[in-house]
């Protein structure tokens, strides 16, 4: 099993900064890709940013220059820096990441983590 736990969110201020982490534990063979998935409510669930083992990172147009994925291979940890939050950014993010666990390949999500960013 995988556990993945999420840290760093909560309450901004529109146009401040916000860090989230999230640390994978448990019987972890290898990570591939780390990313972060946002759910505002009534929208489906999209994707913010991405990471591979590598560091090729991507992200989606709408926080291009704002937003930094970066990851801890040693720890296990994906992070997520945002600068100059919209209050339309206000959403339960989700880290997701995929590897390879004790039963085969994975792919985990997290439980979900609260930002909200206020005008």
């Amino acid at each position: 099993q995988v556990q993945l736990v999420e840290t760093g969110g909560g309450l901004v201020q529109a146009g401040g900064p916000l860090r989230l982490s999230c640390a994978a534990s448990g019987r972890i063979f290898g990570i591939s890709t780390m990313g972060w998935y946002r759910q505002a409510p009534g929208k489906q669930r999209e994707l913010v940013a991405t990471i591979t083992n590598v560091g090729s990172t991507s992200y989606t147009d709408s926080v291009k220059g704002r937003v930094t994925i970066s990851r801890d291979n040693a720890k296990n940890t994906v992070f997520l820096q945002m600068n100059s939050m919209k209050p339309e950014e206000t959403a339960v993010y989700y880290c997701n990441v995929n590897g390879w666990g004790q039963l085969g390949p994975m792919v985990s999500w997290g439980p979900g983590n609260q930002v909200t960013v206020s005008s």
